[in-house]
C-alpha cells in the first residue's frame, strides 16, 4: 500500500517538476500579475471619471495593489459597491437634459392667474380675464406689461408727455390788445378821464419803442 502511495507521489512530483508544468505555472502567474496591475489601473481611471477629487483615484489603485495578486478580486468587488453610480459626464448630460426640459416648459406661455396655456399674442386671458399684454400707443404692437419702454419703437411708457401749451397772460381789465383802454359798447371814450388815457398812451409808446429797439439789435448787450 505504501508503495502505491509512493508511486503516486513520485508521479505527481515528476509532473510538477516537468518543464511544461513549470513554464505553464509561470505564465499563469504572469497573467494574474498583469491582470492585477491592469485592474488597479482600471479602478484608477474609473474613479477619475466618477469623482472630481484628485486623491481618490490613487487611493483606490493603492487599495487594489495592497490586496496582492491573489486577493485583488475581492478589492474589485468592494470598489464596485462603494464607487459612485454615475460618471461625471452622465451627471452633466442629465443636468443638461433637465435644463433643456425646463426651458421647453418655460417657453410655453401660461396665464399667471389660472396657469392655463395661452398664446403669446393674446392681450387678455379668455379663461380668467387676466391682462397679458398691452398695445403700444405709438406703433400699435404688443408689448409686455412689465416693459418700461417699447422694444419696437422706443416709446417710453414711464415718462408722461406734457403737451406744450402756450400760456397767454390776461390783459388788465379795460385794456385792449394794443395797451389802450377799450371803450365799452354802451359808453363813449369821452367818459374816460384824460389822465388815464395819457398814462395808457405813454405805456403803449414805451412798449413800442422797446420792441423796435429789440428788433433793430439782434444781439443786445447783456
Amino acid at each position: 500500500m505504501e508503495q502505491i502511495f509512493d508511486g503516486i507521489g513520485d508521479t505527481i512530483g515528476d509532473i510538477i517538476n516537468s518543464d511544461a508544468v513549470q513554464v505553464g505555472g509561470r505564465l499563469i502567474f504572469i497573467y494574474i500579475a498583469i491582470l492585477w496591475i491592469a485592474t488597479a489601473y482600471w479602478a484608477f481611471r474609473d474613479m477619475q471619471q466618477r469623482s472630481d477629487n484628485a486623491i481618490l483615484p490613487y487611493l483606490v489603485a493603492a487599495g487594489i495593489i495592497l490586496f496582492t495578486p491573489f486577493l485583488f478580486i475581492f478589492a474589485v468587488w468592494v470598489y464596485k459597491i462603494v464607487r459612485p453610480h454615475e460618471k461625471i459626464g452622465e451627471v452633466w448630460e442629465r443636468n443638461l437634459a433637465e435644463e433643456a426640459l425646463l426651458a421647453e416648459v418655460e417657453a410655453i406661455h401660461h396665464c399667471p392667474t389660472c396657469e392655463r396655456r395661452v398664446d403669446e399674442e393674446w392681450i387678455i386671458c379668455p379663461s380668467c380675464r387676466t391682462r397679458l399684454n398691452r398695445v403700444c400707443p405709438n406703433c400699435s404692437r404688443l408689448v409686455g406689461l412689465d416693459w418700461s419702454l417699447c422694444a419696437w419703437c422706443g416709446k417710453d411708457f414711464e415718462r408722461r408727455e406734457i403737451a406744450a401749451a402756450a400760456t397767454i397772460e390776461p390783459l388788465p381789465s379795460g385794456l385792449d390788445a394794443t395797451g389802450r383802454i377799450a371803450a365799452p359798447a354802451s359808453a363813449s371814450t369821452s367818459a374816460i378821464p384824460a389822465s388815464i388815457q395819457t398814462t395808457v398812451r405813454s405805456r403803449g409808446g414805451t412798449r413800442s419803442a422797446s420792441r423796435s429797439a429789440t428788433a433793430g439789435d439782434p444781439l443786445p448787450e447783456r
